[in-house]
């Protein structure tokens, strides 16, 4: 394998990666920002609700992968032959050493602790020994694999309740249920009647998938498949649809039910407490790297 790494601003960057993978037989493209690291680094990716992120970065590093050395510098020879190409930097042609894709993309996903007795571990991976509960859950294309702060607080949260708790989670909501994650901790913990709904069908999808190999059972969907009240109601968004979601969110916790929030930055603590105070009273109940956990009680 050999690679070409190229230089580009950001007016190329679209047609040379379509040009590299549909005319010049690249195997794959990757592209990142030249300035990374450095004061001009640009962040992409805004949270909803901020004003609209930039498509592209102002220089940006493309590197392409080729089967042979030949065909890596053909495809460099042709593109330094076009009008625009004074535009555009070869910083690099060599040679890649070959690797096990899958072993090294694996070796990147370890178990996840989320309380000593309770851990996510991919299905490549053994069980820790003092593991009573294990979901078994490989990356895939819905949110929550336990690596973020977010989901491992909801999940700690449900394993330091349940004790207590667990006997009447009859119901249960996951509400914007991405892999499952959630609603299947919640029934490895004795919830019953889950509930998991997304907007997004491939999350749907995953979820299915997941409770079936984790043994457990729910009943996963759309958002309109959630009705009526629920002793506890799960939700890991980001905090501008939980604002908009709190009527809906609210009217769902029965009497003497729990709403558990998460996907809240600290310094979003009083926005969401304002937006749930006409029906609940949230308050913080964890938090883990800048983010928090936000729970409320319906009185019974």
């Amino acid at each position: 394998m050999h690679e070409l790494v190229l230089r580009l601003p950001e007016s190329l960057v679209e047609a040379v990666s379509e040009a590299l993978v549909d005319e010049l037989d690249a195997l794959s493209v990757s592209v990142a920002d030249a300035d990374a690291g450095t004061a001009a680094e640009q962040a992409l990716f805004g949270e909803p609700g901020m004003p609209a992120p930039k498509e592209g970065w102002q220089r940006s590093d493309l590197t392409a992968l080729f089967e042979t050395e030949a065909a890596a510098t053909e495809a460099a020879t042709l593109l330094r032959a076009q009008d625009w190409a004074t535009s555009m930097t070869v910083l690099a042609l060599r040679a890649v050493e070959d690797q096990d894709w899958v072993r090294l993309t694996q070796s990147q996903f370890a178990p996840v602790e989320i309380t000593p007795s309770f851990w996510i571990v991919p299905s490549w991976h053994e069980a820790p020994p003092a593991a009573e509960k294990v979901i078994r859950l490989d990356p895939g294309l819905a949110f929550g694999t336990g690596t973020h702060p977010t989901t491992r607080m909801c999940l700690r949260w449900t394993a330091r309740q349940a004790a207590t708790l667990a006997p009447g989670w009859t119901r249960v909501l996951d509400y914007g249920c991405g892999s499952g994650i959630l609603a299947i901790g919640a029934a490895l913990h004795g919830a019953q009647g889950i509930d998991a709904v997304d907007i997004d069908a491939a999350a749907v999808t995953a979820t299915e998938a997941n409770a079936q190999a984790n043994g457990v059972t729910l009943t996963a969907g759309l958002p309109e498949r959630a009705g009526g009240t629920y002793p506890l109601v799960l939700a890991n968004i980001l905090a501008t649809p939980l604002k908009l979601l709190a009527p809906l969110l609210a009217g769902h916790v029965a009497p003497g039910g729990h709403l558990v929030l998460a996907g809240i930055l600290e310094r979003q603590a009083d926005e969401l407490k304002a937006a749930y105070a006409p029906w609940l009273a949230l308050d913080v109940a964890d938090t883990e790297d800048g983010w928090i956990l936000m729970t409320a009680r319906r009185p019974a």
